[in-house]
């Protein structure tokens, strides 16, 4: 994958049927805290009052078009100093590093845009392995399981965390797929 393609950016309401596209597939989905999109007004939707307000939400573009997102979202208060990480790719683009080299950059960038925070963790489903690949592949470290610690899809399970320090090195570009 020629990686000066892939590039992340603000979510424009232009970007509704590429958006659709890949927020439409229930393999992309599959692990995601909202449901899968049906329709364009639904896509609209989401883009106007999520995406494009959310504080850090970014579209993972291939050549500019909307393939993924990626979510930082700080918390507040006492615990400023961490931040959630969440994001998605087209199903067609797995397996290319584009997910690795796009959490690259956004581990980065949030990390200048946020100066006060000193921890970045992702919650992945246990039997989500494509997940926890790529968070390994940019530096994330596995701390533990959460037993019954959310809710997902109508049900309490269990969750993976990892972490990722500001002084930790977001590993090697060699290091993508």
């Amino acid at each position: 994958m020629d990686l000066p393609r892939i590039s992340l950016r603000p979510f424009k309401l232009s970007d509704v049927d590429d958006f659709l596209r890949w927020a439409s597939d229930d393999k992309v989905t599959k692990y995601l805290r909202w449901n899968t999109i049906i329709s364009k007004e639904e896509a609209l939707k989401y883009l106007e009052q999520v995406a494009i307000p959310h504080p850090w939400r970014r579209s993972i573009c291939l050549d500019d078009r909307s393939i993924g997102y990626v979510g930082v979202r700080p918390g507040s208060g006492d615990d400023r100093c961490r931040a959630h990480l969440g994001y998605a790719v087209a199903a067609e683009q797995w397996g290319k590093g584009i997910c690795t080299a796009a959490l690259k950059m956004a581990v980065s960038r949030a990390f200048e845009d946020f100066p006060y925070l000193v921890r970045i963790e992702a919650l992945v489903e246990p039997d989500n392995i494509g997940s926890q690949r790529v968070l390994e592949k940019v530096g994330f470290l596995k701390e533990g399981l959460l037993r019954k610690y959310g809710f997902s899809r109508g049900e309490i399970i269990d969750f993976l965390i990892y972490s990722f320090l500001s002084s930790d090195e977001i590993k090697a570009a060699s290091n993508i797929d």
